[in-house]
C-alpha cells in the first residue's frame, strides 16, 4: 500500500489539472446540459484538488486488453489533447485495471477493462467526482447498461466508437449520458479506443454506483466491485 496525498504527488496532480482544462475547453455544441455538465465536472476536480486529498494505491494490475494500451496511447497523441496522454501515461504503471462485474461476459474478457484515476476508492479520493479511462480492444462490443442517479461522459481520447448507432466519436469528442440512459458501445475494427470518463452525482450515488446489463427479455443484474 502506498499512502501519500496529491500535493505530494505532480504527476496525478498534473493529470487531473489536464482533466480539468479539457473540461473547460472542450466544446459543448451549443447544448445548455452538456455545458452544465462540464462545469460540474471542472467544479468537482477544483474543489478535490484544493482538499489536497489521499492517494491510495492498494493494487496494480493489468487485464488482457492493456496489451492494446500502448497503441492507444501512441495514437492519442497526435491529438490536441496530447497533454492529456502524456500526463497518463506518467502514471498508467500504477493503475488497477478492472473489468468491474462478478462475473464478465466471456466475449468482453479480453476486450475491456477500465482503470479509476479518481473517486471513493480511489487511487485519487474524492467523494466530488469519479474519474477514470476504459479501454476497449479493436472490434469490442460493449452490451447496453446504465448509471442511476449518474450523469456520464466519455471523452474520446484515441480511436473511434459509436454509441447506439447514433453517429460515431472520434478522438476530441464527448458522449454525454443523462442518468439512466441505457447505452450500447460499438468500437472500431481497426484500431483500440481509449476513452476517459466522468461520472457526477449525490455522493451516496457515487459511492454505491451499481452497473446493469440490460437484457431484451429479462434485466440481469452484474454487481461490480467498485464501479
Amino acid at each position: 500500500m502506498n499512502n501519500n496525498h496529491l500535493n505530494d504527488c505532480p504527476d496525478w496532480r498534473y493529470l487531473l489539472m489536464e482533466c480539468y482544462e479539457l473540461y473547460r475547453h472542450l466544446d459543448s455544441g451549443g447544448s445548455d446540459l452538456i455545458r452544465s455538465h462540464q462545469r460540474k465536472v471542472r467544479e468537482a476536480i477544483s474543489r478535490t484538488m484544493k482538499a489536497n486529498p489521499e492517494i491510495t494505491i492498494d493494487n496494480i494490475a493489468d487485464k488482457p486488453v492493456t496489451k492494446h494500451l500502448k497503441r492507444a496511447l501512441d495514437e492519442g497523441k497526435i491529438h490536441s489533447h496530447f497533454s492529456v496522454i502524456r500526463s497518463f501515461e506518467s502514471i498508467s504503471d500504477r493503475l488497477n485495471w478492472q473489468y468491474g462485474y462478478e462475473k464478465m461476459p466471456r466475449a468482453l474478457e479480453n476486450k475491456y477493462a477500465y482503470a479509476e484515476i479518481c473517486g471513493p476508492h480511489g487511487p485519487v479520493i474524492s467523494d466530488e467526482v469519479i474519474l477514470g479511462v476504459v479501454l476497449f480492444a479493436p472490434g469490442c462490443v460493449y452490451p447496453s447498461h446504465a448509471h442511476d442517479g449518474i450523469t456520464e461522459s466519455y471523452i474520446c481520447l484515441s480511436g473511434s466508437v459509436s454509441e447506439n448507432h447514433q453517429g460515431v466519436y472520434s478522438p476530441g469528442s464527448m458522449i454525454f449520458n443523462p442518468p439512466s440512459h441505457t447505452h450500447r458501445i460499438t468500437v472500431s475494427r481497426l484500431e483500440p479506443a481509449l476513452l476517459l470518463y466522468a461520472w457526477v452525482g449525490e455522493q451516496d450515488n457515487l459511492k454505491k454506483q451499481e452497473m446493469v446489463f440490460s437484457r431484451k427479455k429479462q434485466d440481469k443484474k452484474l454487481k461490480p466491485s467498485d464501479k
